[in-house]
């Protein structure tokens, strides 16, 4: 026989909305579920060598060699000591290096090692794979607006994030990226 539980102080038949929404039907429930088929086709398509966040990183510095670790951090929403880790983590794999600013000694300017480049280059491949693989259930059109939806929603939401988006040396949030180079 089951243990009887003692009734919380408001029973939940006189709260009906407090349970009757579908797990399935809550947005974080979704995003999560999201991120972690994202994280687990990533590992399976991209490798298990770099981690989602590494790869932003590699990304980020080879789009903008010199950036500082605040940044850095500002420019792919992450929050600065995060960014301090998986910098240190990328540098002592010898992927990136880590240099004393002229300006101000506290900050750390980051490019991209010869390692780093080729193992960016060698990733290309599966990130692509792995974008086809997230979005080819879709059809074309419903892929377009999926992308457009997620793109707004995380523009609008950026300031409730803890580690909002921001454009480098700016507390506005992040300009759309340019086109870059083919990594």
């Amino acid at each position: 026989m089951p243990p009887k539980r003692r009734p919380p102080e408001a029973p939940l038949a006189e709260t009906p909305d407090a349970v009757s929404m579908d797990l399935f039907d809550q947005p974080g429930h979704l995003l999560r579920r999201a991120n972690q088929i994202a994280a687990g086709i990533f590992n399976d398509l991209v490798g298990p060598e770099i981690t989602p966040i590494q790869y932003a990183i590699l990304r980020m510095v080879y789009e903008k060699p010199g950036i500082d670790q605040v940044g850095l951090a500002r420019s792919i929403a992450l929050d600065t000591s995060t960014t301090a880790l998986a910098a240190a983590r990328l540098a002592t794999k010898g992927l990136i290096q880590r240099t004393v600013a002229d300006a101000d000694r506290r900050q750390l300017q980051l490019t991209l090692t010869a390692q780093g480049e080729t193992l960016l280059s060698s990733l290309v491949s599966g990130v692509h794979q792995m974008r086809e693989k997230l979005l080819d259930a879709l059809d074309p059109a419903e892929q377009e607006v999926f992308m457009s939806l997620l793109r707004k929603f995380v523009h609008i939401q950026n300031d409730q994030s803890r580690a909002p988006m921001r454009a480098h040396g700016s507390l506005a949030p992040a300009a759309k990226p340019r086109k870059s180079r083919a990594v």
